[in-house]
């Protein structure tokens, strides 16, 4: 199984092929997810080959994109079946990359620890200082993608989003609850206060 060929290959893919109207769901946001998973797996007793599936999926998570905007979960398991095999990867490990990949649908529906960490990974930025940043990422491409939004509506979005999720694992709780809370907060104080 070489990860590092297979690596290249997506973010290669990745790069070139989603387009450039895509400002949240593009190849920075899959190294992104790939950082926060990276960082999880130590505490939630990852490594070894898991550790390779599980950084496999986060980068393969959303190459879906490539082909279409919606369902994209599915789209990205079948490149991942397609090109895996090239890089030594095994049947079994692409279905296991492959329930990684689809549990980061929304709504999250992890059945294991790696699903766990892969979902915790893909919202990591909701309990991060920058959370605003990339959420405004996310709000200029689905404006671009047609859907608009008046400050309210977009707050009123968040808010929802954020108070249904909850991360999974005990270390994503624990590094990212409070300040997800913290965000949260931020967005409800912006109603009131008229400030963004």
């Amino acid at each position: 199984m070489d990860y590092s060929k297979a690596k290249q290959y997506i973010l290669g893919r990745m790069g070139k092929e989603v387009p450039l109207d895509f400002r949240y769901h593009n190849l920075r946001h899959s190294l992104d997810v790939l950082q926060a998973a990276e960082r999880l797996a130590p505490s939630e007793n990852i490594a070894g080959k898991d550790l390779d599936l599980l950084k496999t999926a986060a980068l393969f998570h959303d190459s879906g994109f490539i082909f279409q905007y919606g369902s994209n979960e599915p789209i990205g398991c079948e490149i991942a079946r397609q090109s895996l095999p090239d890089f030594g990867y095994e049947e079994a490990d692409i279905e296991k990359i492959c329930g990684m990949i689809m549990a980061t649908a929304i709504p999250q529906n992890p059945k294991n620890k790696l699903e766990q960490v892969l979902c915790d990974a893909d919202l990591d930025y909701l309990g991060r200082d920058d959370f605003e940043i990339i959420a405004d990422t996310l709000l200029e491409e689905l404006k671009l993608k047609g859907k608009e939004f008046t400050r309210e509506e977009w707050i009123a979005f968040q808010l929802n989003f954020m108070g249904k999720h909850k991360y999974f694992t005990e270390t994503a709780r624990k590094l990212r609850d409070a300040k997800k809370s913290e965000n949260i907060e931020k967005l409800k104080q912006s109603i009131t206060g008229g400030q963004k």
